[in-house]
């Protein structure tokens, strides 16, 4: 069971049987995606701040890769729109080749979290971070594009969101109108052809249709060969990207950040492919297959990848059962780029940034952030506020901080949960048959008190309050632990105090009903058996035999 936890899903369907007929249908669907992927690829390059080329050999080798020893069995790696804002701002920062070098870092990374069976961590991320800064990413991206959809004419663009759009309207006046018109026919095309025609590759025919309407009437757009003449044609040779130890510390809290983006993005595709196939991902496989991948990008000078929701399912949808089909899909887009590299030359600028405001759009998820919406408050500030942090501020820490946040309202909700209940109050236990610690059944000089929930840091505090406002100390404490299913460390230490305070005070403890794992954790905190500062019963019954016994010793009547 452990190896098949890190075996890639080609071998295993491999063993199972693999046949001309499967093989007939996942060539298809590697056609078909990589007719869908040819487009994107290039337009996520460009937005990206690096040029179509590289956005090719990312889908081309990391999708190899990725197909080739992921954990899914349809998953299609490449390029996607989570990363064009974090490659943008590495490359403006550490240039291209520190881009590549925290991509390296980040396959590296994220072969480890597979390893480290990480991959079940990423579901414990909230859905309003998630969606926060996916929607955020999103108008970033449409935002990059006003400037090719409407072809002004700009020296420079600011990077940051506000100085960007206030460039925009100073550039007003410069719009291309000829640029305008073909980025809108584009654009009207693509959603014409999702209402009329879903199975036709709208991103292609559009590119194609807007080619083919700018080299016949000669209209003065840029198009890709006008803005980069020098694009490679093919892959380029593999390569250790160049580092030192200071350019790794640079570059490694993007290397973290892209590796964290690939773990997400790429497993949330794993599950939507599983609920579409009915078979499960390897997630931590998943995770190695996305670092082999992002290395390998980063050898041939690529750009992060990560699974692909829209490539995935359209593999799916066209009868991909395999990895074979992930792995055709890049060879299929390195046939094209070798066969048909000078054809890209003419696609107009404006068709790619129509393309990427439908990327935008589809990354936007304006149903789910509707829901959460309707959320508590919480969960409302939560995603308002990384929406927020990623557009205005930067990525990493939008991140952080919605993580963070989440966290503590999560565990504030948690702590009204905790109750540290006395007498008629108390919870009844499976089992129970010592009448539940009602007063008239306490002997005299003992106090009981249930704890229910999970005792954290968040509630500890309240425990030693508890024991502040019984003014006239009891000679014996009942501390019933039963329901009490996780303790940490700061819920033991506030154990460890309340048995301190009572010993000064001179009342002895009785720890009831504690189950393995808190009692594991009190042991580590020097309160097992064997330390004997506290007295330890397996029910509430037993605990009240052994108060009588601790009162008849000090003296008190039963």
């Amino acid at each position: 069971m452990t190896a098949a936890r890190w075996t890639p899903k080609l071998f295993s369907v491999l063993k199972d049987g693999y046949g001309a007929a499967e093989l007939r249908a996942d060539a298809l669907a590697g056609l078909t995606v990589a007719i869908v992927a040819l487009p994107l690829a290039m337009a996520l390059g460009i937005a990206s701040g690096a040029s179509p080329d590289k956005g090719l050999v990312t889908a081309i080798v990391a999708g190899f890769f990725i197909s080739l020893l992921g954990g899914s069995r349809v998953q299609i790696g490449g390029p996607t729109g989570a990363f064009v804002v974090i490659v943008f701002n590495v490359i403006a920062q550490h240039g291209y080749d520190g881009m590549v070098l925290a991509t390296a870092m980040a396959g590296v990374i994220l072969m480890i979290a597979g390893y480290a069976r990480a991959g079940q961590l990423v579901k414990f991320v909230p859905a309003p971070v998630v969606t926060g800064f996916t929607a955020g990413i999103a108008l970033i991206i449409a935002t990059s594009q006003i400037k090719d959809f409407f072809g002004l004419s700009m020296a420079t663009v600011p990077a940051d969101f506000l100085p960007k759009w206030q460039a925009y309207f100073h550039a007003a006046g410069t719009v291309n109108w000829s640029a305008a018109a073909i980025g809108a026919g584009a654009l009207a095309l693509i959603l014409v052809l999702r209402r009329t025609a879903p199975k036709a590759p709208g991103f292609l025919i559009a590119i194609v249709a807007a080619a083919v309407v700018v080299a016949l009437l000669k209209l003065p757009v840029d198009t890709i060969g006008s803005r980069f003449p020098n694009m490679q044609a093919g892959l380029p040779m593999p390569h250790i990207p160049a580092f030192s130890l200071a350019k790794v510390q640079e570059v490694l809290p993007s290397a973290f950040t892209i590796a964290f983006l690939a773990g997400i993005e790429s497993l949330l595709s794993a599950v939507v492919a599983d609920g579409m196939t009915g078979f499960r991902h390897r997630s931590n496989q998943e995770l190695v297959g996305q670092g082999v991948g992002n290395f390998a990008s980063a050898l041939f000078g690529g750009m992060p990848a990560t699974g692909a929701i829209a490539r995935t399912a359209t593999n799916v949808r066209s009868g991909g059962r395999s990895p074979v089909a992930g792995m055709l899909h890049a060879v299929f887009l390195l046939l094209f780029v070798l066969f048909a590299g000078d054809l890209m030359a003419f696609v107009p600028m404006a068709a790619l940034a129509a393309i990427l405001f439908i990327v935008a759009w589809g990354m936007s998820e304006i149903d789910r952030v509707r829901m959460l919406l309707r959320m508590p408050k919480a969960d409302r500030v939560v995603l308002v506020l990384t929406f927020l942090l990623t557009v205005l501020v930067d990525l990493t820490v939008a991140i952080g901080v919605g993580v963070t946040l989440a966290s503590l309202m999560f565990m504030a909700r948690m702590s009204e949960t905790v109750a540290i209940n006395a007498g008629a109050t108390m919870v009844p236990e499976e089992g129970d048959t010592a009448g539940n610690g009602q007063r008239d059944t306490l002997p005299p000089g003992v106090e009981v008190f249930q704890i229910t929930g999970p005792f954290f840091f968040g509630v500890a505090g309240e425990l030693l309050d508890t024991l502040r406002r019984l003014g006239q100390p009891p000679r014996v404490i009942i501390l019933r632990l039963r329901l009490v299913p996780f303790l940490d460390a700061s819920g033991a230490a506030a154990v460890e105090s309340f048995v301190e305070q009572a010993h000064k005070l001179g009342s002895k403890v009785i720890l009831s009903g504690l189950q393995a794992g808190p009692r594991s954790v009190l042991a580590h905190a020097g309160l097992g058996r064997a330390g004997g500062r506290v007295v330890f019963a397996h029910d509430y019954a037993e605990a009240l035999v052994k108060a009588r016994a601790l009162t008849r010793a000090s003296g008190g009547q039963a």
